[in-house]
């Protein structure tokens, strides 16, 4: 017999939920959990031409706000697909070889939420009335820009005094094989367009010309070496690194006068945002530039401390999967950013990532029913 989750999983692949289009993803697992008790609410942010759908689902316990509301949260939205002729199936009409499940969302995140939707009936039907709350946090706008999707949510649920207590975030977080890694945290991120003025000119005359390539070089130099900070017990060094840079007008023989350059930093706890801002135009200013540099902020680091949360983890994949899980916050972000700040515990889990994003993406069938399983463990330490 087929497992249920393989068949949600598949269910779920079909539907070409490029971001921020759900293509009906939500409206299918809202089925499912409104079917087994859940009170479902479907909310719509952003601009008409590309609105965002996200779902807030929640099943009461009995012990009502005394119990612990356990939240499962992810995103039906999928990355584009790239080339279709580089994939050796279609990405969206989920395909079976060798053991595995092929196609686009099969590993990020739609399996993790198969099984969390199969946890969570099979949970309901052998505790149709258990103690805590079980609530769904799940958005369209996870891969793309992010301002209409979970963070639009989590503000709805402040205003409405919903009290969240854990939370997994159904990432794909294993690396050589399910349950060997727990994302209890992330680092947080801050970009910046720099664009430094120069004076156009002929390359022959570089004295009636300011070149700001030849401006910015020095300080480029010093921004590369730069130690921000040394991490922590829990994070890694805060990185900086250059994505793009554009300068010229593809004439060679002109002085460009103006270079953009983009870049960004993954910041541990050590660091702010304002200090890295601070340290930035300190050697820009120092260099002597004529700048102008606009930041984005895409998140904050969060952490997850040992507690309820994580032992409940941790007990359920040694049972079911027999391994002994890493804590980790390496890797970018995730939504779980915005959900740390109305939930004390966050923490990501999900199956093996090694295909995410790539042409045939793929996720281990026999990984299905433990990811399941474990799912399934968690609520019964928590909520039963």
């Amino acid at each position: 017999m087929t497992h249920p989750t393989l068949l949600l999983t598949e269910a779920l692949i079909a539907r070409p939920s490029v971001t921020p289009d759900d293509a009906g993803c939500l409206t299918l697992i809202a089925e499912r959990l409104a079917a087994i008790g859940f009170a479902c609410d479907t909310l719509v942010f952003g601009p008409q031409d590309a609105p965002v759908t996200n779902l807030w689902a929640r099943r009461t316990g009995h012990a009502g706000a005394a119990g612990t509301t356990l939240v499962f949260a992810g995103h039906t939205d999928v990355v584009p697909t790239g080339p279709l002729a580089q994939w050796r199936s279609d990405p969206f009409v989920p395909t079976h070889r060798d053991g595995f499940l092929f196609g686009r969302g099969a590993a990020d995140m739609k399996s993790s939420l198969a099984a969390m939707v199969v946890a969570c009936e099979s949970f309901v039907a052998a505790h149709p009335d258990h103690a805590g709350s079980i609530a769904f946090l799940l958005t369209s706008d996870e891969e793309g820009p992010s301002i209409d999707g979970t963070v639009k949510v989590c503000e709805w649920l402040q205003q409405r005094g919903e009290r969240l207590d854990c939370c997994i975030v159904g990432e794909p977080t294993s690396v050589r094989q399910l349950g060997d890694m727990i994302k209890n945290g992330r680092r947080g991120s801050l970009s910046g367009r720099l664009r430094v003025l120069g004076t156009q000119g002929h390359i022959a005359y570089p004295h009636l010309a300011d070149n700001p390539i030849h401006r910015l070089a020095p300080a480029l130099a010093e921004l590369t070496a730069v130690q921000w900070d040394g991490g922590n017990e829990h994070f890694p060094p805060t990185s900086w690194q250059v994505s793009n840079i554009h300068a010229g007008t593809g004439a060679t023989n002109v002085i460009p006068g103006e270079l953009v350059l983009d870049f960004n930093f993954r910041f541990s706890t050590e660091s702010t945002p304002d200090a890295l801002k601070a340290r930035v135009h300190e050697v820009l200013d120092r260099h002597g530039l004529r700048y102008e540099l606009a930041w984005t902020l895409g998140g904050e680091p969060f952490l997850t401390r040992p507690g309820t949360l994580i032992e409940a983890m941790r007990e359920s994949i040694q049972q079911v999967a027999g391994v002994e899980p890493e804590l980790s916050t390496t890797g970018g972000t995730s939504d779980g950013r915005f959900i740390a700040k109305i939930c004390p515990q966050v923490v990501e889990f999900g199956p093996v990532n090694a295909s995410i994003h790539k042409i045939d993406e793929h996720v281990d069938v026999s990984a299905l029913a433990p990811l399941t399983d474990i799912y399934r463990g968690v609520l019964q330490r928590l909520v039963a």
